[in-house]
């Protein structure tokens, strides 16, 4: 069985290195990624079961090493995910965890009712992506939280940077979303019909 070393690599190159694999070895049947930090296996784990694999994660030492295996049915139903009935699809990028700048207080109060108010865009909004200072609105205990997890219960798409996440420590705390990379980031601006940044 085929084994991708990608310990010591930043985001997103695991993912790049797998998909380059991937891509490169469209019939194998099972292969194992093994990456050195948390924020890398679970973009691993989430693109490979993307692409029609199952994906079981073990931690050993301070490795983490996914195995990938061929299921059909799984990738028929990870390649439904993230569809949406409106024609456009609308993303939002939000990089911050206040909305404008000036003052602190009222940036934090803008930034909560701007999300508890785009669920008015209805069934355009298709996906929201986390960046910077932004990750720290998906962690436990952020006012901001009910929110994104209402949108994210209404289907739409939470995408979380793992980087951002890592470099201000809140990796574990992440209540909402899937930890994401910048190749996923990259392909969301291309598939979205209008990008809004905040």
């Amino acid at each position: 069985m085929e084994t991708l070393n990608c310990r010591g690599l930043a985001c997103p190159q695991p993912v790049l290195r797998t998909k380059h694999f991937v891509e490169s070895n469209p019939q194998v049947p099972e292969f194992t990624i093994i990456v050195d930090n948390a924020a890398s296996a679970q973009n691993v784990v989430r693109f490979v079961e993307s692409q029609g694999f199952s994906a079981s994660l073990q931690q050993k030492g301070t490795d983490f090493e996914i195995k990938a295996i061929k299921s059909e049915e799984i990738g028929a139903e990870a390649a439904g995910r993230g569809e949406v009935k409106s024609s456009e699809k609308i993303l939002v990028m939000i990089t911050k965890n206040t909305m404008g700048s000036g003052d602190d207080v009222l940036g934090e109060g803008l930034m909560l009712n701007f999300l508890n108010t785009l669920n008015e865009m209805g069934e355009a909004l298709w996906r929201l992506v986390f960046l910077n200072s932004g990750v720290k609105l998906t962690i436990a205990g952020a006012k901001t939280l009910p929110a994104i997890q209402q949108l994210e219960a209404q289907g739409i798409s939470v995408l979380v940077c793992g980087t951002c996440l890592n470099h201000f420590n809140l990796l574990d705390q992440k209540r909402v979303g899937e930890t994401t990379n910048m190749l996923d980031i990259v392909t969301s601006l291309q598939l979205a019909d209008k990008v809004i940044g905040v």
